[in-house]
């Protein structure tokens, strides 16, 4: 079996190899034969590209004659229709058949160049006749193309166009077009969202009747504001022009801020290279007349608008202004006010008014922001910081000059000499409303002045200008303040004048003593506080500390002199120390911690009025009094009604 099976495999293994070699030969064979079909292929395709070679020189050859020749037929039949205008009759169908009006547009065109160029003594007839016949022509294709507008067959107008494209009177088509667009546009009231909505209609259909959509659009929206617009403006500005300065600029800036937003809109749209100048221009045609003159009226209307709020307010208070006064005169007194705070002139009676109104300063203000506001739109970019200065100058007079200095001014000389009875100070009054009015100032300087200048020379110019202004009042205020807590003091000294007896701290019997402090006492401490609430109300921050500290050390000093003028019994030494801690009492709503302690101060030294002769000299070496003068304590022993005993003497030396 296994020598039968070996002979199997060795047979099989010889017709294997048979095979193989039969097939590598078969496959060599092929070889050759695809190498012979590549060649024929190689040849083949040379063979192509020389006969498309001499087709496409033979294409060249007969174009080169197909073109001169097409070029004679179609001169042939030129001078064939010239010929029928030279003898006046026109039989050929391309003229007399309506349908072909498209081809008899083209050959009219044509021959309307050639006739140009033929001199005009010769062929004078034949020239008019084509060009009545083009004129004809150009009129039937532009009410052909009115017609299809009507009807709507935009296929129509895009073929109509096309042909007119080569006539003159294209534009006039064109013009055709943008009228009929027109018609039925303006229905609304708003005429603004009427040509708005008009040039969206038309920016879609345009591009498919026009080879120049953007040129026609653009036309459109030329006519629109050349003559819609134009003559919409005129006719709402002009009527109030010269009678109503107020609703002018109101109609000026609603109407530029509209015909801004529009222009805004149509930017959307395909109008050329440069649509940014292109609708500036339209924009500045419409308004150049008013604009050019524009901030004039706006300061001219803001000085008598303001004018006219303030008079009004006086007015209503039946107050007629006084002359503040200018110059050399009145800057003397000025100065001399501020070295002596005496007061210069005859004191005025105000009864209790300000003359400061917030109705007043927000009717100003108001007035301002409107004319920064149109300001901003209305004013060519260059003069715009210029423009908004002098606005603000106008403000700065008659708000802070003709208002508030005049306030201060009228409230300055209302303030009543320190030695009056009975005065009411109403000053502090003027300073919580200028202080309010300030704010306000402020407010509208930084939120609607500085976006206008903020990037130019004006800027120094208004920050110096607003400096001066608040140095200006702010020293007035001082003056007035200082003058108000010199009035403040004097009240105090006339209710101590008036109510202080000696007898109240030398009463004539020692052991009938019952009160715990003196009517004086209680009378100054009510004043005080009044006006220490009134202070508080009047001013903020910083400023409330500062004045009330000057009060309080005035204060100080009118009970330390007071106390002075008199002589202590024992008993009236107690009433002293009594009455001292009561002003300490009150001294302690100031909140101002150097007030208190020159107040803690007097009351130690009171206690020298009262303290045994034994114990003058452990006092005087305590915590409170050891920094004090000498004299200072001195001062105080010999106050005393006993200070005359020998016995004291030698204890307090």
């Amino acid at each position: 079996m296994d020598e039968r099976i070996q002979r199997k495999v060795e047979k099989l293994e010889q017709q294997c190899q048979k095979e193989a070699k039969e097939f590598a030969k078969k496959v060599q064979e092929l070889q050759k034969s695809n190498q012979v079909a590549f060649q024929h292929f190689q040849e083949l395709d040379e063979h192509i590209s020389y006969v498309a070679t001499k087709v496409c020189h033979l294409g060249d050859q007969l174009e080169g004659v197909n073109t001169p020749r097409q070029r004679a037929v179609e001169a042939q039949k030129l001078m064939k229709y010239f010929n029928e205008f030279l003898d006046g009759e026109l039989k050929s169908d391309v003229f007399i058949n309506s349908e072909k009006i498209k081809e008899a547009a083209d050959i009219i065109q044509k021959l309307h160049l050639i006739a140009q160029e033929l001199p005009f003594d010769r062929f004078s007839e034949v020239k008019s006749k084509i060009a009545s016949k083009y004129h004809d022509l150009e009129c039937q294709l532009i009410q052909e193309f009115t017609s299809a507008q009507r009807r709507g067959e935009i296929s129509r107008m895009r073929e109509v166009a096309a042909v007119l494209l080569h006539f003159k009177g294209y534009s006039h088509c064109v013009d055709v077009y943008i009228k009929q667009c027109q018609e039925g546009a303006y229905l609304r009231n708003d005429i603004f969202e009427d040509a708005a909505a008009l040039c969206q209609r038309v920016n879609k259909q345009v591009g498919d009747i026009f080879s120049n959509p953007e040129t026609v659009l653009a036309k459109l929206i030329q006519n629109v504001f050349e003559i819609k617009l134009q003559s919409f403006v005129k006719e709402q500005l002009e009527e109030c022009r010269k009678s109503d300065a107020e609703q002018y600029l109101k109609n000026l800036y609603d109407l530029y801020t509209r015909t801004s937003s529009l222009s805004s809109k149509l930017m959307e749209f395909n109008l050329g290279t440069d649509k940014q100048t292109f609708l500036s221009k339209l924009i500045k045609s419409i308004f150049i007349s008013y604009l050019e003159n524009y901030i004039e009226v706006e300061t001219g209307y803001l000085k008598s608008r303001s004018a006219m709020i303030l008079q009004r307010y006086y007015d209503s208070k039946n107050h007629q202004k006084r002359s503040i006064g200018t110059g050399g005169i009145q800057d003397l007194k000025e100065r001399i006010r501020q070295r002596t705070n005496l007061p210069l002139g005859p004191s005025i009676d105000t009864h209790g008014e300000t003359f400061l109104s917030q109705e007043v300063v927000v009717n100003l203000l108001q007035e301002t922001k409107q004319a920064f506001e149109r300001c901003h739109r209305l004013s060519d970019p260059s003069d715009l910081p210029r423009n908004a200065f002098r606005i603000f100058t106008i403000l700065v007079e008659f708000l802070c000059i003709e208002h508030i200095d005049y306030a201060l001014e009228t409230g300055l000389a209302g303030i009543p000499s320190s030695d009056s009875r009975n005065a009411n100070l109403y000053f502090l009054d003027v300073v919580q409303q200028a202080n309010t009015i300030f704010h306000l100032f402020d407010k509208q300087f930084n939120d609607h002045l500085m976006p206008l200048i903020s990037s130019s020379p004006k800027l120094s110019e208004c920050l110096q200008k607003k400096k001066e202004i608040i140095e200006q009042m702010e020293m007035k205020l001082d003056t007035g303040i200082d003058r108000t807590l010199n009035c403040m003091i004097g009240q105090m000294k006339h209710i101590l004048a008036a109510e202080q007896k000696k007898t109240d701290f030398k009463p004539e019997d020692e052991n009938n003593v019952l009160i715990q402090y003196t009517n004086a006492c209680v009378k100054v401490c009510a004043y005080v506080r009044k006006q220490v609430e009134k202070i508080k109300n009047s001013m903020d921050g910083k400023n409330v500390d500062t004045v009330l500290m000057e009060l309080g050390v005035r204060f100080h000093r009118l009970i330390y002199e007071h106390l002075q003028q008199y002589s202590y019994s024992c008993m009236g030494g107690m009433l002293a120390i009594c009455d001292v801690a009561e002003y300490r009492k009150c001294a302690k709503d100031f909140k101002i911690p150097m007030v208190l302690h020159l107040f803690d101060t007097l009351h130690a030294l009171c206690n020298l009025l009262v303290v045994a002769p034994d114990n003058l000299k452990q006092v005087c070496s305590g915590e409170q009094l050891a920094n004090l003068d000498k004299n200072i304590l001195h001062s105080f022993v010999q106050l005393r009604a006993d200070y005359r005993s020998a016995r004291l003497a030698r204890h307090f030396s």
